[in-house]
C-alpha cells in the first residue's frame, strides 16, 4: 500500500472512531475496539490524534465498579470541535434571519417558526414510529433510527438496572446546533414533537446547543414500584 493510501485509510478509520464517539459517547476504548474490530493499539493511536486535535475529551467512569486495582475506565465524549464546520455560513445567515424576524414582528414569530419546524418533523417521522407498535422501547428506537437518517446520530438506551423505568434518547449531532444556541425555542419545539410522536410526556435533560456533549431526552416507561406504593 502506498503512503498516500495508508494515510487515507488512517484518516477514514479516525473518522469512524470520531463518529462512534459522537453517536455513543461516553464510550470506552475497549468498547470502540470491539465495535470497530480494531486492535487496542490502533484505537489508542486514533484517540491520541483526536485528543490532540481537540475533538474528543476524557470523562472518567465513576459510576461503574473498577475490576481489580487501578483507576476507573476512561470514557470518551466528543467536543464541539468534533462536529463538522460545514454550513457555518448558512447557520449564521439563519440566525440573522430569525433575529430580524423577531425584531420586526416579535418573539411570537420565532416561536411560530419553531412550531412549524416541529410539525414538519412530526409528519416525517410519524409513520416510522407508529409502525413500531405500542411498546415505548420500540417506538423510541424507531424515532432514534429516523433521526439518525437525518444526521442526528441518535440512539435509544434503557435506564434501570432490573426493571426498565425509562429510555434515554440521545442525539450526538444536531444539524441546527448553532441556530438553537441562539434560539432555544427550536429545542423546546423539538421536545414537544418527541412527546407527540411517543405519546408520553418527555423531558429534555441536556442539549448540544446548551454546551453539553449530547442532546438527552428522558422518556418514562414505567413507574417505579416504590412510587406506586
Amino acid at each position: 500500500m502506498s503512503v498516500e493510501h495508508l494515510e487515507e485509510s488512517e484518516a477514514t478509520t479516525r473518522d469512524r472512531v470520531r463518529d462512534l464517539i459522537i453517536e455513543l459517547g461516553p464510550i470506552t476504548a475497549a468498547d470502540m475496539a470491539d465495535r470497530l474490530d480494531l486492535t487496542s493499539a490502533a484505537i489508542r493511536r486514533h484517540l491520541g490524534a483526536l485528543e490532540r486535535a481537540g475533538q474528543i475529551t476524557v470523562r472518567e467512569d465513576t459510576t461503574s465498579t473498577p475490576r481489580g486495582r487501578g483507576r476507573p475506565a476512561k470514557r470518551y465524549i466528543a467536543t464541539p470541535a468534533a462536529h463538522s464546520p460545514a454550513g457555518e455560513a448558512y447557520a449564521e445567515l439563519a440566525v440573522q434571519a430569525l433575529q430580524q424576524l423577531g425584531d420586526e414582528i416579535g418573539p411570537e414569530a420565532v416561536e411560530a417558526f419553531a412550531r412549524h419546524r416541529s410539525a414538519d418533523l412530526t409528519t416525517r417521522y410519524r409513520d416510522a414510529v407508529e409502525a413500531a407498535g405500542e411498546d415505548l422501547h420500540a417506538r423510541a428506537a424507531a424515532l432514534a433510527h429516523a433521526l439518525s437518517q437525518d444526521g442526528y446520530a441518535a440512539t435509544s438506551r434503557p435506564i434501570g438496572a432490573t426493571d426498565t423505568i425509562a429510555v434515554q434518547l440521545c442525539q450526538g449531532h444536531c444539524p441546527v446546533q448553532q441556530i438553537a444556541a441562539k434560539f432555544p425555542q427550536l429545542c423546546e419545539a423539538e421536545t414537544e414533537a418527541f412527546a407527540d410522536l411517543l405519546g408520553v410526556h418527555v423531558q429534555r435533560l441536556a442539549t448540544l446547543a446548551g454546551g453539553e456533549h449530547v442532546c438527552t431526552t428522558h422518556i418514562p416507561v414505567t413507574i417505579p414500584t416504590r412510587a406506586k406504593e
